[in-house]
């Protein structure tokens, strides 16, 4: 975080100038609103998630470290939209411990959101540090200042349908098997969940994690295929569509954002409260782990075929086998948990997800091109 954020704070001895923009932004509408610290919310799903807190009353502080795993332009535009809607978002990472414990100081928080992360299956070949750093090191930290905070909130966090790894039992159900991650991306996400799993038997902490599937929409990553198949669609480049080893189908459970978000609110609805009080627990705690998934896999080639409709343009493709860099051929969620706790049902199909998506991208990047 820069130093005049941490100045703003008070981290430096200097008056707490942000404490006031960092309350308000926290603040509830009512005693039964919530106050939600989100991780991640310049990213995809925290900005959605930070927006749709903030319209129905709740108060929202985010927290966003900008890196450069993809265009920052892009982040920075999302946090343009946060901050008209009322949501400030500290500069910072949840590494720092500091910057956490004096935020928890500031803000007596209900709920945490956490949604930062190193994201990106393929990436991790070339970065595995930042993978440990980001998804291990940072999720610590960030429960450390959870578990230490007076009161404590309960946190809901965004792990992947990635853990499931090698299963090849579809649907893919919590209870099935996740000991065989096919990526480094997939182990820190199953060493996440160990590690909540910990914090909530020894310290009382309540924790929920999210599983989410192949998460697509406006204001989306540009690392995900849709997205840049879209891109590449549009300047007449060639676009690479895998198939498995076997020559088999590749799909992909995906998931439309507004679908991902009303789950996050739902399970930020349902978390009961943390049992610990100065990081001691005081008895049994919620530990609860949920798939967030469309339930309808579509093969990659059927995106295409429909991203071509909706642009009207006909793709340049190539099929190759796919390699091996973590990626798995096929994801598909059984959200029959999901629907019982959380009262989970998503409501939009790949085509009407992709055609807003569209309409996004294409008003978007006109703007871009004038700024």
């Amino acid at each position: 975080m820069g130093k005049q954020w941490k100045e703003k704070l008070g981290i430096l001895g200097t008056p707490p100038a942000g404490y006031a923009r960092v309350a308000k932004s926290a603040r509830r509408s009512s005693p039964s609103s919530l106050a939600v610290l989100v991780t991640g919310a310049a990213g995809f799903v925290g900005t959605h998630a930070s927006l749709a807190l903030k319209r129905r009353g709740d108060g929202v502080l985010g927290l966003d470290n900008f890196n450069r795993y993809y265009d920052p332009s892009l982040k920075r535009a999302r946090h343009r939209v946060l901050e008209r809607a009322g949501v400030f978002v500290v500069e910072g990472d949840v590494n720092d411990a500091a910057l956490l414990r004096k935020l928890f100081d500031v803000v007596p928080f209900s709920h945490v959101l956490h949604l930062a992360a190193q994201a990106g299956v393929r990436y991790a070949m070339q970065n595995p540090a930042s993978y440990v750093h980001s998804n291990v090191g940072g999720f610590v930290t960030l429960l450390e200042a959870c578990k230490s905070a007076n009161p404590q909130p309960a946190l809901v966090w965004a792990s992947s349908s990635s853990v499931y790894g090698l299963n090849s039992k579809v649907p893919f159900s919590e209870k099935d098997r996740t000991d065989q991650p096919a990526s480094l991306y997939a182990a820190t996400k199953k060493a996440g969940e160990e590690i909540a799993h910990s914090y909530n038997h020894i310290h009382g902490l309540s924790i929920t994690a999210l599983r989410f599937f192949t998460v697509y929409g406006p204001w989306g990553r540009p690392d995900m295929a849709y997205f840049f198949f879209t891109k590449d669609i549009l300047k007449g480049k060639l676009i690479t569509i895998f198939q498995s080893p076997d020559c088999g189908t590749v799909a992909r459970d995906f998931t439309y954002i507004d679908d991902i978000v009303k789950g996050c609110l739902a399970a930020l609805d349902t978390a009961k409260k943390s049992t610990g009080s100065g990081g001691k627990k005081k008895g049994p705690a919620q530990f609860r782990v949920f798939n967030l998934g469309n339930t309808s896999p579509v093969p990659v080639s059927e995106l295409v075929a429909i991203l071509e409709k909706l642009l009207k343009v006909k793709a340049k493709k190539k099929v190759l086998p796919m390699p091996a860099n973590g990626d798995v051929k096929f994801t598909h969620a059984n959200i029959s948990l999901a629907h019982r706790d959380l009262g989970y049902r998503p409501a939009t199909d790949l085509e009407t997800g992709l055609r807003k998506f569209v309409k996004w991208y294409l008003d978007f990047y006109s703007k871009k091109s004038s700024w």
